[in-house]
């Protein structure tokens, strides 16, 4: 087999590990206040375990460089990727809060773990090719949330068990890694060597790797403080806000992956026109205008647009910091690792603290709002920093 014909199998087979790990977890979030109500356990409460399941999630993040370099990103996606499905169904059997917290901070422990690796493998074949692909990859993230989403409200809408419901989406999602093993690279590319004068961006062009990793480590608990609220918590916006029925509910969720999917599909062809500053730059505003909207709003319809409008907004942010992260000099998977170790902190404090609002006189729109626009607002001032650390020789040059 030729070395483009290994690489687009490689790619074909790293696209179907992003969608596989996004439909993972869309497979049961829009069908959280029914495993809250089936385990019997508060709003604020549900915050708390979600909260101590991200913790085990830094697990990952401090052991995935090294598990890298020992194992590689080929075995390290194989193993982490049928462990991390086989884990979808205890969620499914899950009747007490010891059991749902267990099974998710195992869930959250192998996500990491799979998440770095196919990001590597991704940046690098997007490196390969005259166009990126980044942002499409994170797109088919996307889309598996998408689809993993919309079934699981129609699912629920048709009233079938949560349990039947799960140990089905793991039988396909295993089929699916059958795939993804035969054509994912086999040799792993040799890592930068460090030097502390190399400049690199996060979310923009940082001098100093140093520098870099803590620029990549806040950029990413901001990015994910606004993905992860607008996702996970868009059901609860309707159910305890409107009171509206479980199938409806999780179209908020399906409407914000949605506009993800978008976002992330035509990101590639909108950075290659317009260059990464003003992509930045547009995307913040329309994420703040699509989370004010979803948060403060009364009125079912112009919540789920607030949500498409959010998700698109938030689309990029992502994708550019892990392409960053895989770029920056040093050992295998450090730059990544930095990256998830900031998502992880951040992705341990958010469900706490909207819970804990959640819980008190807020609603759940201004809940979500407390920690989505400020986290909007830091994520700009993260790049703005960066942009006047950039000089005119060191400037990098956009594409238009």
């Amino acid at each position: 087999m030729t070395d483009l014909a290994s690489d687009r199998r490689a790619l074909a087979s790293v696209a179907t590990q992003f969608f596989v790990n996004g439909a993972v977890f869309a497979s049961f979030i829009p069908r959280l206040p029914e495993i809250r109500d089936r385990i019997d356990i508060s709003i604020g409460t549900l915050g708390l375990l979600m909260t101590l399941s991200s913790a085990a999630g830094l697990i990952g993040s401090l052991s995935v460089t090294r598990l890298t370099e020992r194992l590689g990103t080929r075995r390290l996606i194989m193993v982490g990727g049928f462990l991390l499905v086989a884990t979808v169904p205890v969620i499914g059997l899950a009747t007490h809060p010891l059991v749902f917290v267990l099974a998710m901070g195992t869930m959250s422990t192998l996500d990491v773990l799979v998440d770095v690796p196919m990001n590597m493998q991704g940046s690098w074949l997007s490196a390969r090719r005259s166009a990126p692909v980044m942002n499409r990859l994170h797109g088919l993230w996307s889309l598996g949330t998408v689809v993993g989403g919309l079934s699981a409200s129609q699912i629920a809408g048709a009233g079938i068990s949560l349990t039947t419901h799960l140990f089905g989406a793991a039988a396909v999602l295993l089929l699916a890694l059958v795939f993804v093993a035969r054509g994912l690279l086999r040799q792993d590319e040799s890592p930068v060597p460090h030097d502390d004068d190399v400049d690199t961006e996060a979310p923009g062009r940082v001098t100093g790797s140093r520098v870099a990793l803590v620029m990549l480590a806040i950029a990413g608990g901001f990015g994910v403080a606004m993905e992860m609220t607008s996702s996970d918590w868009a059901a609860f916006r309707l159910t305890d806000d409107f009171g509206a029925a479980a199938g409806l509910a999780g179209l908020a969720y399906v409407a914000n992956t949605a506009g993800m999917t978008t976002g992330r599909f035509a990101g590639d062809a909108v950075l290659a026109r317009i260059g990464a500053r003003r992509m930045l730059d547009g995307a913040l505003v329309l994420t703040a205008i699509g989370l004010a909207t979803a948060a403060f709003v009364p009125s079912k319809l112009a919540v789920i647009v607030g949500y498409v409008l959010a998700g698109m907004g938030i689309a990029t942010l992502l994708p550019r910091l892990y392409d960053d992260a895989v770029k920056l000099p040093g050992r295998a998977g450090a730059g990544v690792g930095a990256l998830t170790a900031g998502i992880r902190v951040s992705a341990l404090a958010t469900p706490l603290i909207v819970g804990s609002l959640a819980a008190s006189s807020l609603s759940v729109g201004a809940a979500t709002a407390f920690v989505t626009l400020p986290s909007v607002a830091g994520f700009a001032l993260v790049a703005a920093r960066n942009r006047r650390m950039l000089s005119p020789r060191t400037a990098p040059v956009l594409p238009r």
